[in-house]
Order: structure tokens, then sequence, then C-alpha cells
């Protein structure tokens, strides 16, 4: 880091300096994520150890016997995962904090996991999930299992500050080790894993399924080894990995941006699945949180799912295994609203929550009561949690999950894309398309505008409902307001007329405005459902253009 600062002071390189010491990293409900560099406004180790005794003392502060019940650490294989997370260490042993530390790269959702496994005070990942090379992140769980969610952020990030100007506790590695204050989670821990996926009832499949085929990419990720695993412990013994992205590198050599959302990132896996004619191509993003799949089609291609076709069939699947009481579903806002309808179709309890798992996993651990059971929640970036086991996306189990999911169709003469036909003549075609609005900095928030500008049509289309998050009000057409039971979020969603949606927020990790777009359309009799879906989503296109053709004008 001073090597780093010297040739910067030297080139005297003031804009690049100013970024870098103009404020700190700011600390939220995501933890940190950030470009790793020196500067508090970056990721480094000091950036690291100051954060890890703001959290150690919050902790210290709020759960009772924090010392003893420990933090879970973890770490992926970005290029300084390991160093950071061994920083982490040091300063909670230094507090008197027990850690449990994975002994190897490890998935998100395994280290998940282990907080409510080994009733942990928290968990931290040292990861930046499916960024860009040049960032890493701080990953924060609670006592639940659960991402951290308001109040707790924002009083971990008042007791970072005071860490800026104070000491920073601290034992040496070794010591931490000896004295047993650090410990390492081997072979067991990841063994604990699997057992407890496979006695879930949820991935129990019926006898003599016929054998899927399927490519995978783990995008130069963490995922490999447990993919694998779980698919091959399930029976699943045809699988074959993309040999070039396969291990963990945190240059991510073979792909422009480790993102599966993103076009271009499946190709290889895609690839692949042509040379060996496999039924699927599926991969995880690089710490394995996130599943993203293609389907082989009857002419030989491969169709990639989006992040709710990959929901709403999960969602459908699992809402017909064996089961008492009542199960419990959720999704975000910015997700398909198809979900709700197959919810109900099965008598299952369904909630929509804020975008991102922090509220998806709290909210589901809060309405959970009697005979009421979390089931499934997903959102539309590829995120999907299956069961109790996990309180967090998990792209290892969706992964054995999906496949489980097509064998038992095949045993039935059944695909994929042709269920997925059949759920949309059930309960509707469902089309939806995201579309971002890459901003410059000091840009106007485009969403005050649009409060300032109230719509009452888009693209031709009348407005039935106006729905601001941040102020928490619901407008109808004819002036009627009533109160939104969500946080407040600096989001709004309009409703149009016969069955259309436009939500409109900004990204959290990036200067750029997210616009998702879906259309409702109702099959009838002698559709062709080729040149039906074809149709909508040529009109939803129409309709996404249009918007961000007012977007722009906001900003002239």
């Amino acid at each position: 880091m001073r090597k780093e600062l010297s040739v910067l002071l030297s080139s005297d390189d003031r804009e690049e300096i100013t970024q870098r010491f103009s404020g700190r990293l700011e600390f939220g409900t995501a933890g940190l994520r950030g470009v790793v560099g020196a500067g508090p406004a970056r990721m480094n180790s000091l950036v690291i150890r100051e954060t890890s005794a703001g959290l150690g003392n919050y902790l210290l502060n709020n759960i009772a016997h924090t010392t003893d019940r420990g933090v879970l650490l973890a770490y992926d294989g970005r290029i300084d995962s390991k160093t950071f997370a061994e920083d982490a260490a040091c300063v909670f042993a230094g507090l008197g904090i027990k850690v449990f530390l994975t002994d190897r790269m490890t998935p998100t959702p395994v280290a998940a996991f282990g907080i409510k496994r080994l009733n942990c005070a928290a968990g931290v990942v040292v990861t930046a999930s499916h960024n860009p090379p040049e960032y890493n992140g701080y990953k924060v769980y609670w006592e639940n299992g659960a991402q951290i969610a308001p109040p707790h952020d924002q009083g971990i990030a008042n007791e970072i500050e005071k860490y800026a100007s104070n000491d920073i506790p601290w034992m040496d590695y070794d010591t931490a080790i000896n004295i047993n204050r650090i410990s390492l989670l081997d072979n067991d821990y990841y063994d604990n894993y699997c057992q407890a996926i496979f006695s879930s009832t949820l991935f129990q499949a019926p006898p003599n399924l016929p054998t899927i085929t399927l490519a995978y990419s783990a995008m130069h990720g963490v995922g490999a080894v447990m993919a694998e695993r779980l698919l091959s412990q399930s029976g699943f013994c045809q699988i074959y990995s993309v040999t070039s992205q396969r291990e963990p590198d945190g240059n991510f050599p073979t792909v422009r941006f480790p993102n599966p959302e993103i076009p271009g990132s499946m190709d290889a896996v895609i690839e692949l699945a042509k040379q060996k004619n496999t039924m699927l191509a599926c991969a995880n993003d690089p710490d394995a949180d996130r599943l993203a799949v293609a389907v082989k089609t009857e002419c030989g291609e491969y169709q990639i799912l989006s992040g709710d076709q990959i929901g709403v069939l999960l969602g459908a699947y699992l809402l017909k295994k064996p089961h008492s009481g009542t199960h419990i579903v959720c999704t975000t806002i910015v997700s398909s609203q198809m979900l709700k309808k197959i919810a109900a179709a099965n008598s299952a309890e369904y909630h929509e929550t804020l975008t991102g798992f922090k509220w998806l996993a709290n909210v589901a651990q809060s309405k959970e009561r009697d005979d009421h059971t979390f089931l499934f929640a997903y959102e539309e970036a590829l995120g999907y949690a299956i069961g109790r086991t996990v309180w967090d996306k998990d792209g290892l189990s969706a992964l054995l999950a999906f496949v489980q999911m097509t064998s038992e169709m095949a045993a039935k003469n059944k695909t994929v894309l042709g269920e997925l036909e059949r759920l949309y003549k059930e309960f509707g075609l469902h089309v939806s398309v995201q579309k971002s609005m890459y901003l410059q900095p000091g840009t106007t928030d485009i969403i005050d505008l649009l409060r300032k500008t109230p719509l009452t049509h888009i693209a031709g289309r009348p407005l039935d409902i106006t729905e601001d998050i941040k102020h928490s009000i619901r407008q109808y057409a004819n002036g009627r307001t009533e109160k939104i039971d969500l946080p407040s979020s600096n989001a709004i969603i309009y409703r149009l007329h016969g069955g259309g949606r436009i939500i409109v927020r900004p990204s959290g990790t990036e200067p750029k405005l997210k616009c998702y777009y879906e259309l409702v359309r109702r099959l009838e009799d002698g559709n062709i459902f080729s040149e039906f879906e074809k149709n909508a989503r040529d009109e939803l296109e129409i309709i996404a253009n249009e918007f961000q053709i007012t977007l722009t004008r906001l900003l002239d």
C-alpha cells in the first residue's frame, strides 16, 4: 500500500488521490464492497481491520456470549481474500472473540450454513461475488444466519468510525491458533453441509431417475468441488466441467465480467454443452451463491433461462413436494409476479420484499410460526434459497434441485421448456426484461424527477397504480391512496392498465439506474405459443424503449 501511494504521489495524480481519501468506504447492509487499493475509500488490510474491530465491538455490546459463541470467517478465491480473512480473524481474536475460520476457499452459501449450525454470534465472508477482478468485499451475517439488516448496519458503521482514530485490537495469528482462539474448519464442516442438504426432504428424489447430462462452469470461482460432489453423490455423474474455468482464479482470465447475468459469460459452458450434447448448461458465479441455467431446445440450441423463469420453475416444483402445514414462499418487488399466482394455487403463503436476500431471509424467518414453514425464495438476479438449511441464496443446492427437477420431468417424458409453457398457459405469460441507464457522478436523482413529474401514461398505456416505496404511498388513477407495508427505499413502481409493470430504482453498487419491465398476457385457445411469446416480448420492448426515452428527456 505504501509503495502504491508513493507512485500516486510522485505522479501527482490528484484526482485519484482525492477519490481514495475524500471519504471512507461506506459500510451498509451488504457490508463492504469496493476496489482493492490504498486509501480509506478502497479495500485494504487497514480498512478490513478497522471494520472488524467495529463489528466485533458491536457484537460484544449487542449479543450475549459473543466471546464464546464466536464469529465464523470464510473467504473466496480472489487474490486478497485469504489475507483479508486472516486480518479479520486476528482482530476478532484480539477482542477476545472466538473465531471459526475455514481452512480453504469456501462458497458463500457453505459459509452462511455454519453460522446457525455452530451457534455463532455472526459471520463474515470475504468475497466480491460476481464483481470485476479489481473488487473485493466483506459480507456480514447476523446470528440468525441471514445477512444483516437495519438497524445493525448503521450501528456497526458507527463503531467502525471509532477505530479510524483508535488503536485496533490484534492478536498474532500463530498465537491465536496455538491458544485455540482461532479454530480452523476442516473436512468435517464441509461434510456437514452436504449431509444437511441430503437429509432435507426437499432434495429427496424418486429412485431410478433417468441420467441427466450437464455442462458446468464455476466461472473461475470456488463452486466446482462442492457442485460436483452434490451432483455425483445424488447419482448425477455425467458432469462436464469447463476445464479453463474450473479452478479458482481471482484474475478471471476467460470472462470479461464474472457475472452469469452478463451476455457472453455463459459462452464457454454452452460451447461445452454442445460438444457433449448435454441436456443442461449450468454455471455458478465465483462465490457460488447464484445459479444460471441454459436448456437444450428441440433444435439442438441452448436457451438461457432468466432468473424469473428459473424461480417460477423451482417454486412450482417445490410446492408439489409432499408436506404438512403451510409453506411460505417469498420474492422481491422487482421479480416476476408469477410466483404469487403459483403460491395461491398451491395454498402457500406469499410475501414480497425489497430487493436483496437480506430482506428475503429476514422476512421469511419473521413469518414462520406454528405450522407455517419457509420453503423457497428467489430474486430475479439468479439467487435462490431452498428450505431452511441456508438463510441466504445458495447456487449449489439450487443447482442440485434444478437437476433433480429436470430428471423427474424426463422420467415423465416432459421437458423444462415444456413445463415452462404449461405454467404460462395456466398462470398467464409473464415476460420481463431489465435495462440499466449508466449515470455520470453528480447526476440529478432521476427518481426524484419522476416524483416531481407524475406520469399518467407510459408508451400510450394508462397507469392504474403508482407506488412510491420511499414515501410508502400507493396512489390509484382515481386519486385514492393507501399505505405500503415495506421499508422505505428509493424506488417507484408503475402498474400499467392491462397487466404490465415498471420498477425504477438506483443500483446499490454502481452509478446506474435499474429499470425492470414486466408484461402479463393471458393465452387464449388457438394461440400459437411461440408467436404469442414473440409478440409479447416485442410489445414489452416498445414499452421499455419509450420509457427509457422518457427518462433521458427528464435529464435534458
